[in-house]
């Protein structure tokens, strides 16, 4: 959800050769690795033509054309540290849902010490669990006279 909208002159091109528009952008509350992302209502608003494969923005001005480029190695930096960012969040959140599930499921002192009770009688466990008609062991919970 939006935190509100703000209206800001954006600028394109060089001193000699340049188009300014007014741009309404959508405020956010979340951290982020873009500044801004320009989608379709600047492209309107500039009438520009964005091409993905060579990486470039062309758009009109008054004397020519204003292309704006980027290159492979820089877009590929920013993909990785998009991802990087993404996979901390995600990361954060799944901390954020662990640490309550360990509180709720954390043992009460108070409460654990009353609900022990101990078994009448020897318990029998097997010394080598692989062999069922092995030698087996007598365990007690009150130590006999012997």
């Amino acid at each position: 959800m939006p935190l509100g909208q703000i209206n800001l002159p954006v600028s394109f091109g060089d001193r000699s050769n340049y188009r300014t528009e007014t741009l309404t952008f959508d405020v956010v509350g979340f951290l982020g690795t873009f500044h801004t992302i320009l989608g379709r209502p600047c492209y309107a608003k500039f009438m520009a033509i964005p091409n993905y494969t060579y990486l470039k923005l062309k758009m009109t001005s008054p004397h020519e054309v204003i292309t704006i480029s980027t290159s492979f190695r820089r877009a590929y930096e920013c993909e990785v540290k998009c991802c990087g960012h993404a996979t901390a969040v995600v990361a954060s959140k799944e901390l954020a849902t662990l640490r309550e599930e360990v509180i709720e499921e954390a043992p009460n002192a108070k409460r654990s010490s009353r609900l022990f009770k101990s078994t009448e009688g020897p318990k029998e466990v097997l010394l080598d669990p692989n062999n069922s008609e092995g030698k087996k062991v007598h365990i007690r919970t009150m130590l006999s006279s012997e």
